[in-house]
């Protein structure tokens, strides 16, 4: 029996090393292939909230109401759209435009972030507002760096800007949350982890044990600081150390440059808060979920969803199937 299990778990793993090897052979045959062509442009979509919520109320009621009380029903919302039409005539409205980021632990969601921000520099203006809906645990430090650094720009051409978050904005997710002029936080959603974090596996004793030596060249005292295969030492990681709290300390500078009510050495701990206690630290402004905050706006603005849509090539698509398998050593994440 004992002799089945492996030889099925070495036909496993030989099955697996075959399927990845074959994976990165087409990864390049089609990356060779694809030089010298355009690579595939994306477009931006657009979704009127405002729409999609009298659709789906006039959907219910034409369940609920008798047909004469649904007809003078549809009556009254015509002669109101008229009047409504008459009052935008004579006066802007505000348009808030709603952006999703689901963050991973590269924040590839960035991509298609800073193309939405581009979009709508071109055509807002600063009455009007910019809402994200932030979720994200955050992940490495460059990644979610530029993420924020596209939210403000949003704040450089003062427009306002609101992040909400629903479920989670911990660490890099909150680090774009506090660029905003306003949070809002639901109830029981995860807030804080203002923290750094540096972590990887060390094979050197298993390696020395098996007799295999392992060869590192750098040049520089601090070209690689710990490794996962060589042998570590306490100067190295000294210098690993001083680099994350190097980063900390920005972190911890970006928060309380745009959020001065907040005191930073109690919330820079690493620790993470519900919504209401976030809202007690001062880390969010509000308690609200972005369903009740986008419907209220709808009442007295133009609310607009918007996306960029980007179609991947096979090759894109293979090539973030290989980066799945991948790790990514000596890292920082917040």
């Amino acid at each position: 029996m004992l002799d089945t299990l492996l030889q099925l778990a070495l036909f496993t793993t030989k099955t697996i090393i075959i399927l990845v090897f074959i994976l990165a052979l087409l990864t390049g045959i089609i990356a060779i292939a694809s030089r010298g062509k355009d690579k595939s442009t994306g477009k931006i979509t657009l979704k009127n909230l405002n729409k999609k919520y009298h659709d789906t109320k006039d959907a219910l009621l034409e369940e609920i109401l008798p047909k004469d009380k649904f007809k003078a029903y549809l009556k009254e919302q015509k002669k109101a759209a008229k009047c409504q039409q008459h009052s935008t005539d004579e006066a802007e409205v505000k348009n808030v435009f709603v952006l999703d980021f689901h963050g991973d632990i590269k924040a590839s969601a960035v991509t298609s972030l800073r193309e939405e921000i581009t979009a709508v520099l071109g055509i807002a203006t600063e009455q009007d507002e910019v809402v994200v809906r932030v979720e994200s645990a955050g992940g490495m430090v460059h990644a979610y760096g530029l993420a924020a650094a596209q939210l403000e720009r949003l704040r450089q051409h003062n427009i306002p800007l609101t992040v909400i978050v629903d479920k989670v904005a911990a660490s890099g997710g909150y680090l774009m949350a506090c660029v905003a002029n306003k949070i809002l936080a639901a109830p029981f959603a995860i807030i804080g982890s203002i923290g750094v974090v540096m972590q990887l596996p060390n094979f050197h004793r298993l390696l020395k044990d098996k007799h295999i030596d392992f060869e590192q060249l750098t040049a520089g005292n601090y070209k690689r600081t710990i490794t996962m295969f060589g042998h570590n030492t306490d100067q190295g990681r000294e210098k690993a150390l001083e680099e994350i709290q190097e980063v900390h300390e920005l972190f911890k500078h970006v928060i309380q440059e745009h959020r001065q009510q907040i005191d930073i050495e109690k919330v820079s701990t690493g620790e993470h808060w519900l919504g209401s206690q976030a809202l007690e630290l001062k880390l969010i402004d509000e308690l609200q979920t972005s369903d009740d905050y986008l419907l209220s706006q709808s009442e007295n603005a133009h609310v607009y969803e918007l996306h960029y849509q980007c179609k991947k090539s096979v090759g894109e698509k293979l090539a973030s199937a290989m980066g799945m398998l991948g790790f990514s050593p000596g890292k920082f994440f917040i």
